[in-house]
């Protein structure tokens, strides 16, 4: 069975990797943007199903995994930092306060779909300006929703987490495994009942 990751993020790839090393990466062209009548913390997982649907089409035997991941605090959707300015208002507005991580997932396989969230709890330690200087003037905070990475450096700021830590990187895989894994026996089954017909 192919096996693709509808990403190209690094962290993705590498998280991918725990479930299987039989895969590869194509990334979507689509506009990574929900419309704005969706609830927001399903937006991840609208965006999520559109890169799915999108490298499905192009390869219909293939399991296709698509993630988005947002970082939502006050009721705001935090994506990736613009410019410098935008990363140190990101860091003020998370230090001392608990956020949101949400990654919207979905996977595709021979037209059946599984679509869900997961959201983890995080809190940040109060943050000096000191800290968030230097980490601004870092490369890590800009590519990365909320402008950081608990994964590297931005794990000094992480106070503690409630949830799937993973989930906090770009891929809850625990709950992909298990999806992906229901999903073929879903298929299985109809496949199985089809035939008996």
């Amino acid at each position: 069975m192919n096996v693709i990751l509808a990403s190209s993020s690094p962290r993705r790839r590498e998280i991918m990797s725990i479930l299987t090393d039989d895969f590869i990466c194509i990334p979507p062209d689509i506009n990574e943007i929900a419309p704005s009548d969706i609830e927001l913390e399903l937006k991840p997982q609208y965006i999520a199903t559109q890169k799915a649907k999108y490298i499905s089409k192009g390869h219909r035997d293939a399991m296709v995994i698509g993630c988005d991941t947002s970082v939502i605090i006050d009721g705001k959707i935090l994506n990736k930092p613009v410019n410098t300015e935008h990363a140190r208002r990101m860091l003020r507005l998370l230090s001392g306060n608990t956020h949101k991580v949400i990654t919207g997932c979905c996977i595709n396989y021979r037209g059946l779909e599984r679509c869900f969230s997961v959201s983890t709890e995080v809190e940040f330690f109060e943050l000096t300006e000191n800290e968030i200087e230097s980490y601004v003037n870092t490369t890590e905070p800009y590519d990365k929703a909320g402008g950081y990475g608990i994964q590297s450096h931005g794990a000094l700021f992480v106070k503690g987490i409630n949830g799937d830590y993973y989930n906090v990187v770009g891929m809850p895989i625990s709950r992909i495994a298990r999806e992906a894994s229901e999903l073929l026996m879903e298929y299985e089954k109809q496949t199985e009942q089809k035939n008996k017909r």
